[in-house]
């Protein structure tokens, strides 16, 4: 909450946020949803997507960087973020079949591929997921 001398001298109110609904990277603390998604895309960054991981006990690889720039780049372009039947598709089609495969994808991403990498990929949750 501001209090009257941010007021006065004209600085934005800052809105507190719980600490379940943040995540601190590099000295910044970054607002989530109570899921863990940023609430604002433009807040995202390598570093971010690797403390979001650590959280749930898992490293990033190659492959696991793979699919995250994939989300991005799918995301730029067409301004959701996929269900995971869609998400499986592009990326058999992108990076082939061995890796376009539910049981690749799910092993990367146990909490489910599509959930669990866009929200490394600081995107919104994919419509359709529960």
């Amino acid at each position: 909450m501001a209090n009257s001398t941010d007021i006065e001298q004209g600085e934005p109110a800052r809105e507190e946020v719980p600490d379940d609904e943040c995540l601190e990277v590099a000295g910044r603390r970054l607002a989530t949803d109570p899921e863990g998604y940023l609430r604002a895309i433009s807040d995202w960054s390598p570093a971010v997507a690797a403390a979001m991981a650590a959280r749930d006990g898992i490293a990033l690889s190659e492959s696991h960087w793979q699919v995250i720039e994939f989300l991005r780049e799918y995301y730029a372009e067409f301004a959701f973020a996929p269900a995971v039947r869609i998400l499986i598709r592009a990326i058999a089609k992108r990076l082939g079949p061995d890796k376009g495969n539910s049981r690749y994808l799910y092993a990367l991403f146990p909490q489910g591929p599509a959930k669990q990498a866009c929200r490394y990929a600081g995107l919104p949750k994919p419509t359709g997921c529960i």
